[in-house]
């Protein structure tokens, strides 16, 4: 029997169901027996049955892909994000597309033309600086629960957040130098307009206070989680007559481009100041010295954003003939960040 005749009619009497079952079981896996879903899928292999995915998905008016949203494609952190978002639709049938947010400013097309020209089921954007007008768009076209955002999240969106610890990351780095005997702690902090930034600043801020730590403007520093903006502040500090004895930065590059401004200015880390990042990417543990940091779970976070994706489309899906309805996914999911202490960090210089 030659593939291109193969029908599903003869996966059908191969594996001794009926078609209907063989159709559940490439559909709707989880409503079928597993040693049924085994006999379907030994009978597809002995026939050599390829399953039209354009056809169904035409049938069932999708696009059969998923486009995630990535700020700059450039920048390692992003790298175990997307893995896990590609773990997460490896068993699903649905492709994953990606795409440079910085590119789309270029072109004429708005993200909600992406779903009304059935090009993708659903979004993931791991950029939270989304406009207004973009998530207005994705919600007149009741469109705003297909969109789910991962590590970034843009404020006052309805779609679903899945995000790290932020605040308790920013704390836990506080802590950590102030047990180190460190009460000149400055923090070096993303782009003025991002959520991370305004997030682990407060955070910063707050334990500060709670800690009755001394305050000093030049000690909060304005970067853009960039090497050169961490070079930058190395700079700043160098010419401070009150210098911080610690220094926690809002990200891991933001903290080797410091470190490498304090080493070239004559500043030993940790000796003479300690410096603590955020993210614990995977430069993190090779670099010299080591550095401490606060680890998202990145991987896991894209795994996630993947899982509520595909459940809400799903959602959809088995209610396409109903009124719409909300999945029952909670608006924020949060995931556990953890302090990893390496060399960087230190006591306080007596």
């Amino acid at each position: 029997m030659s593939v291109k005749s193969v029908r599903i009619q003869d996966v059908a009497r191969a594996a001794g169901v009926s078609t209907a079952t063989v159709s559940r079981a490439l559909s709707n896996p989880e409503l079928v027996a597993k040693e049924t879903r085994d006999s379907v899928q030994e009978a597809i292999r002995t026939t050599g049955y390829r399953l039209n995915r354009a056809a169904r998905n035409l049938r069932r008016m999708q696009a059969g892909a998923v486009l995630v949203l990535v700020p700059n494609l450039g920048n390692p952190f992003f790298s175990q994000i997307l893995a896990g978002i590609s773990a997460g639709f490896a068993r699903s049938d649905r492709s994953v597309l990606i795409a440079d947010t910085c590119d789309l400013p270029q072109t004429s097309r708005r993200l909600v033309d992406y779903f009304l020209d059935a090009r993708v089921d659903g979004m993931i954007s791991l950029d939270g600086g989304l406009g207004q007008e973009e998530l207005a768009q994705l919600a007149a076209h009741d469109l705003s629960e297909r969109l789910v955002f991962a590590c970034e999240w843009a404020a006052g969106a309805s779609s679903m957040s899945v995000r790290s610890d932020n605040a308790g990351g920013a704390r836990a780095a506080v802590r950590h130098l102030h047990d180190l005997g460190h009460r000149r702690i400055a923090h070096v902090t993303g782009p003025v307009d991002n959520v991370l930034t305004q997030v682990r600043r407060d955070a910063v801020l707050d334990e500060r206070s709670r800690l009755a730590l001394p305050v000093h403007d030049d000690w909060i520093i304005r970067g853009d989680f960039s090497l050169d903006s961490g070079h930058a502040a190395a700079q700043r500090i160098l010419q401070m007559q009150d210098r911080p004895t610690a220094v926690f930065c809002a990200s891991d590059m933001v903290a080797f481009g410091l470190i490498a401004g304090l080493t070239q200015g004559g500043l030993r880390v940790p000796e003479d100041i300690s410096v603590v990042g955020f993210d614990d990417i995977e430069q993190s543990a090779h670099f010299i010295p080591a550095l401490t940091t606060i680890r998202q779970n990145r991987r896991r976070i894209g795994l996630r954003a993947a899982e509520v994706l595909l459940d809400r489309l799903k959602h959809e899906q088995a209610h396409s003939d109903d009124a719409p309805t909300k999945s029952n996914a909670t608006s924020v999911d949060i995931v556990d960040v953890e302090l990893v202490i390496r060399a960087s960090s230190g006591p306080v210089a007596s």
